[in-house]
């Protein structure tokens, strides 16, 4: 063969090459134009942060960069590979296919990511998805049609233009759709191979004993800049990943050493029970100063308010003249000053409030209909005392498991967005929070409420309107927000007037408690204690009387509480406290993707898991709280992995 013939087999072998270190190459750049770009996108965010921030962004967020690209790099390696012992149009084809794919979901990834970080406050996981997948309609309600179209736009022309970068003149010369067979096949085969399986060192983030994960880019003590750090596209991969492995997470102990704090943090009985295997005996609670109700077995009903926090409460130091009929409700019934929401979501915070099961920083246990089954109820404990349960929602009850988890959780009758005319449901999120009160109201007047075998009641209720885009009919506010919770307000507070001139009111207990802290404040930071600071608050003519309670609590412990002062054992459920037991341990607890924090009287600790740092550790006991946060989430994944 000639000598000009072999250099041109071996210039073949130098184009795979060069393209396969290109392809690495180009995806590395989308990758790191793209931090600036989320921070332009959401400038008011970083329009303080300096050029060289920007740039540190860039610098440190690399190696989830360098990982992800060589996740993405080694399908056309195995091209390349392919393409020196055949040549095509189907391997040709396939390569166009695959960019092509890549495009659409880096794009959509991206977009996604971009739109969501202003209301959620962290970078992208599965979340959305499972929102999305189990209602799109009630998904898509946050934000308005022109926004969507806006998005679905910007995916379209991102993805373009992604896909426009490698069908490029710039790797065109050396992609498969202009190359030829090359020389010595084996040993090209060979090199290549070699270079795919230097892939591994990025992928893996080099030899140490961490793999790659996204706490790796995390350099600054300003949370935003850590987060335009984190490449989306690795962060959704990772969550994916995590979904079902619990029982490998958040290992911060040994076994033994996690037991032994953990007990420390358990109500009295719900030690007992993990001990001694079997339920305590209660009595009636007697003890005037612990007891709050002036009956045993009151009617329950729950309000869950959608997105309210104490920051709206002139009572609780908040905002003044907005949410003013629970700041005069709260003047006459008993609120819990030091209360905490678990989490930043619904589906969340719903399973904390009526189960006493505190929420995962990675998943949402909803999603998972065969754990939800096996944990304890405050519906399911109460229908052994003839309760008989129901759940009142203006919105889908099928949107994320919810109804699933409601129906195993004991709610007999599940009221929702189809149980309400058409010409109702004129919220995005369906009805409007004034008729679903009407709704409990008048089912509420048609009881027979003087039969002796009457069946006592569990109900919930949960409020939708005070949430994105808070559109309400209902106008006293100029700002939006403010002004949906105020409208909220005002249906609680002509709910509770017109339900005390009925003849249940007497022999009720409701309890107010949001399920997250929503809208209000903007801008709050998600490892802040004050994101999670919500009112607890017990009305109804079964409260005995006023009462402001101060010690430290979280929604799990809601349902310890509750069974506490009707007499009846809660050890079942172990994550849940009596927060009006002295001898209980008090503290708050919420978790959020990927930290928790844990709050008491004399210390309060947010601990980022992904960066392995801690956020805040102030209090004159600074240092307590971290061991015990780490050891209560390492039981609660225990936990969800053995169910």
């Amino acid at each position: 063969m000639a000598c000009n013939e072999i250099w041109t087999k071996l210039e073949h072998m130098k184009e795979r090459l060069i393209g396969f270190i290109k392809t690495y190459c180009l995806f590395l750049g989308i990758f790191a134009l793209q931090k600036p770009l989320f921070m332009l996108l959401h400038f008011g965010l970083y329009k303080d942060c300096s050029p060289g921030e920007w740039l540190a962004a860039m610098w440190y967020g690399l190696p989830l960069d360098l990982s992800l690209a060589g996740y993405l790099t080694a399908i056309p390696g195995l091209f390349y590979i392919c393409s020196v012992w055949k040549l095509g149009n189907g391997l040709r084809r396939v390569w166009c296919a695959y960019f092509g794919l890549v495009s659409v979901l880096l794009s959509a990834i991206f977009v996604i990511d971009t739109a969501l970080y202003e209301y959620w406050g962290f970078r992208l996981d599965t979340t959305p998805f499972f929102y999305f997948f189990s209602s799109p309609k009630d998904a898509l309600a946050s934000g308005s049609l022109w926004l969507v179209a806006g998005g679905m736009l910007g995916m379209a022309f991102y993805a373009l233009v992604i896909y426009a970068c490698f069908r490029s003149d710039l790797l065109r010369r050396r992609s498969l759709l202009r190359m030829k067979m090359p020389y010595r096949r084996l040993t090209v085969s060979f090199v290549l191979l070699l270079f795919l399986a230097a892939l591994f060192i990025p992928i893996r983030g080099g030899f140490s004993v961490s793999t790659m994960n996204t706490g790796k880019v995390y350099f600054s003590t300003n949370q935003r800049l850590n987060h335009a750090a984190i490449n989306p596209a690795f962060s959704l991969m990772e969550s994916i990943s995590k979904q079902t492995d619990f029982a490998s997470q958040y290992r911060f102990m040994d076994a033994a050493e996690a037991d032994s704090l953990f007990d420390g943090l358990l109500d009295p009985q719900a030690r007992q029970m993990r001990q001694a295997g079997v339920q305590p005996v209660v009595e009636q609670m007697g003890d005037s100063l612990r007891t709050l109700l002036s009956t045993s077995r009151p009617d329950v009903l729950f309000i869950v308010l959608e997105g309210f926090s104490s920051h709206l409460m002139g009572t609780l130091s908040g905002q003044q003249g907005v949410a003013v009929c629970l700041d005069s409700l709260s003047r006459e019934g008993v609120l819990f000053t030091n209360f905490y929401a678990n989490s930043f979501r619904t589906d969340r915070g719903l399973v904390a409030i009526l189960s006493g099961y505190p929420a995962q920083p990675t998943t949402s246990i909803m999603k998972y209909p065969r754990k939800t089954q096996s944990i304890p109820s405050i519906a399911g404990r109460l229908a052994e005392e003839g309760y008989r349960a129901e759940y009142y929602y203006g919105g889908d009850a099928d949107f994320t498991n919810m109804r699933s988890y409601l129906k195993s959780s004991g709610f007999e009758r599940i009221v929702c967005d189809k149980d309400f005319p058409v010409s109702q449901r004129l919220s995005k999120w369906g009805a409007h929070d004034h008729l679903v009160f009407d709704r409990l109201l008048d089912d509420m007047k048609q009881e027979d409420t003087l039969s002796a075998g009457r069946q006592p009641r569990f109900r919930v209720l949960q409020t939708s309107s005070s949430h994105e885009p808070f559109e309400v009919p209902y106008r006293r506010l100029a700002d939006d927000r403010l002004n949906a919770f105020a409208y909220t307000d005002s249906c609680v507070g002509d709910f509770i007037q017109r339900f005390r001139q009925l003849p249940q009111w007497r022999n009720t207990l409701v309890v107010l408690v949001p399920d997250h802290l929503g809208a209000y404040p903007e801008n709050l930071s998600t490892l802040s204690v004050e994101r999670y600071q919500i009112p607890l608050l017990l009305v109804g003519g079964a409260v005995a009387g006023p009462k402001r309670v101060d010690v430290y609590g979280s929604q799990q412990d809601i349902a310890a509480t509750l069974l506490a002062q009707m007499g009846l054992p809660h050890g079942e459920f172990t994550f849940s406290k009596d927060l009006m037991d002295p001898a209980a341990p008090h503290f708050g607890f919420f978790t959020v993707p990927d930290a928790f924090g844990m709050v008491t009287e004399d210390n309060r600790v947010v601990f980022d898991c992904q960066s392995g740092k801690v956020s805040l550790d102030e209090g004159t006991a600074q240092g307590r709280n971290l061991p015990l946060g780490k050891a209560y989430l390492q039981k609660l994944y225990d936990d969800v992995a053995a169910r």
